[in-house]
């Protein structure tokens, strides 16, 4: 393809389907969207069914990052990093956590150098973007809130009993129930609730469903083109006159086509993808650009560096009368879902007319669910299951924000997850992993996580080839007071565990069983922090927010523009200045509001409307 489009943005996902759906508001602007993945599946509608869309190449890009000084309890060390690759990016693969961040996260941006980006500069922007459905199992800030925006912001139907205890038992640890998407967030004591998540009617509302599905893509001056993997930003001139004119993209035939750009190239490739496409550009460190044997056309040094993540240790709980069994949950995603090798139900649809018994019931009990969700959006796969959260903080990190979250799962995963997902050696974290997830069991689980680490990892190219992925050193713990936040941590997780509401009870943290041993740990006692510690290094694995890889004040400015080329901007995570403290998707998708508003001031595109206005 060589005709010219007035912007090209490379990513079709939780950043840049906002950019693009922004900007072909003008039907003067045309706008290509450029993107390695299709459509989602009909499956990724489903919110219970977000893992089914990891280790799927078709939607996820199937990347593997080295943990640093964790990862000593996952299968060779490797941690699998999952990003969607599709039409709605991670906004389609993700576990749907609506958090906007702490206030002072952006603040904190502005006095990193990021102008225009404090809280009270992107607040507008959160709430242009939401359609929050009220609902009496959340207390909600109204005034920090947004109605009839592109993207569904709802409480899971039906709440499980467990979540509410969760809140309950975290209101007795100290941390008060309230609005963390909301003025609640400042409360020094933190806040905890259960989850806002972006889901309209029981369904995802990733940013394809939420700007790109219908109107904007049958719009004729917005070219969407899928199965499209990027190769480079085309560059001309040098030096000082180095410009951005479009992109180069290989098919799903091997085909390399040129897509120009009459004004501006934007990457959203995300804080993999974007600092990536940047060093196979010849944008980069000098010393691995060569050593990759790739030309360089600007050496820029930080891109690829100073990546932040947040880690997490799971903390599994015995919950009889509690935890929800996944055995409970299996006819919600439907019939087809309970076949064989799987499931009970046969193979083939054919032999479902010699059910009897039980298994006639159960294949009933699967279609009503169906239906009942299908028409109400209640349903127990409405929810990804990670169901609600506590802010807090504990003192030892950064003080301008909560530096610890603690989220909650009103049960278990299946052991296959535990074994593929999340590559972890089932045998080092239980005595028996089938056991301790068998379809019956009643546990609840525990997902303590570091909001602000300290410790920064960074993504290194290490071949010209674009199909060969680059290099994720996360760095985990390299700065030894991550380990401390997240020793103390897990050890508020304890405390809310110990705090259960009367009369049901947590049984004792199932600690891992090679490290007990080590460690003389004896179930229901007081861990040491010797075991707390050396479990973090085993079993931390990634909450997928990777960010902060071509960050504002290093790579680009404050409006975005890379530093020493025209005409490209970068507009997705990587740009985050630092990481903000708690799950991300929000933040990025607002910035993909800002990066709109911002590209199309500075073009005189036409918006409908601003935020704020």
């Amino acid at each position: 393809m060589t005709d010219g489009f007035d912007f090209v943005v490379v990513g079709g996902g939780s950043a840049g389907a906002v950019i693009a759906a922004r900007l072909s508001e003008d039907p003067k602007c045309r706008v290509a969207l450029i993107e390695a993945g299709e459509r989602p599946p009909e499956r990724e509608l489903m919110p219970a069914a977000c893992a089914s869309l990891q280790l799927d190449p078709e939607t996820d890009w199937m990347f593997w990052a080295d943990p640093g000084k964790a990862g000593l309890g996952l299968k060779g060390r490797r941690m699998r990093t999952p990003r969607g690759k599709m039409l709605g990016g991670s906004s389609g693969i993700n576990y749907m956590v609506w958090v906007r961040g702490h206030p002072q996260d952006f603040d904190h941006w502005a006095e990193l150098g990021a102008d225009g980006w404090r809280y009270d500069d992107v607040l507008p922007a959160f709430k242009r973007m939401e359609d929050l459905v009220p609902s009496n199992e959340v207390v909600v800030d109204q005034d920090a809130h947004g109605r009839g925006g592109p993207v569904g912001v709802a409480v899971r139907s039906p709440m499980f009993p467990a979540t509410r205890q969760f809140v309950v038992a975290a209101e007795a640890s100290g941390i008060p129930r309230g609005d963390y998407n909301g003025r609640d967030r400042l409360n020094p004591a933190g806040v905890s609730s259960a989850h806002q998540t972006n889901t309209r009617k029981g369904t995802r509302s990733s940013t394809y469903h939420a700007y790109l599905e219908g109107a904007a893509e049958a719009r004729p001056n917005l070219t969407i083109i899928t199965g499209a993997l990027v190769t480079r930003v085309v560059l001309e001139g040098k030096g000082d006159t180095l410009t951005a004119s479009g992109i180069e993209y290989r098919d799903k035939a091997g085909a390399s086509h040129t897509v120009h750009a009459r004004r501006e190239v934007i990457l959203s490739a995300g804080a993999i993808g974007s600092p990536h496409i940047l060093m196979l550009s010849g944008i980069g460190p000098r010393r691995e650009l060569e050593a990759a044997e790739i030309a360089v056309r600007h050496e820029l040094p930080d891109v690829g560096k100073h990546l932040k993540d947040h880690p997490f240790v799971p903390m599994l709980f015995p919950a009889p009368g509690i935890g929800v069994p996944l055995i409970e949950i299996g006819p919600s995603f439907g019939v087809d879902a309970l076949r064989a090798p799987a499931g009970p139900l046969p193979a083939d649809p054919a032999d479902d007319a010699k059910l009897t018994g039980d298994l006639a019931e159960l294949k009933a009990e699967a279609e009503r669910r169906i239906d009942e969700w299908q028409a109400t959006g209640s349903s127990y796969a409405a929810s990804s299951f990670n169901d609600a959260s506590a802010f807090f903080s504990t003192g030892l990190g950064a003080d301008y924000s909560h530096d610890a979250q603690i989220s909650f799962m009103p049960g278990g995963v299946s052991a296959d997850l535990i074994r593929n997902q999340l590559n972890m050696d089932g045998a080092k974290l239980f005595e028996d992993l089938d056991k301790t997830y068998a379809l019956d069991a009643e546990v609840v689980t525990f997902l303590i996580q570091l909001e602000l680490p300290r410790s920064t990892g960074e993504i290194v190219i290490e071949s010209a080839d674009p199909a060969a992925p680059p290099r994720i050193d996360m760095n985990y713990y390299a700065d030894p007071v991550d380990l401390k936040v997240m020793v103390n941590a897990m050890r508020r997780g304890l405390d809310i565990a110990a705090k259960w509401p009367a009369p049901a009870k947590l049984g004792p943290w199932t600690a891992p069983p090679e490290l007990s041993r080590k460690h003389g740990h004896v179930s229901g006692e007081r861990p040491s922090d010797a075991l707390l510690e050396n479990t973090a290094l085993h079993f931390s694995h990634t909450t997928y927010h990777l960010s902060c890889t071509c960050r504002i004040g290093s790579v680009v400015d404050s409006r975005l523009r890379v530093f020493g080329v025209k005409n490209l901007r970068v507009a997705d995570a990587s740009v985050m200045p630092d990481i903000t403290s708690g799950n991300i998707n929000a933040v990025v998708i607002m910035i993909g509001e800002k990066a709109a508003e911002i590209i199309a001031t500075d073009h005189g595109v036409n918006l409908t409307h601003f935020a704020g206005d």
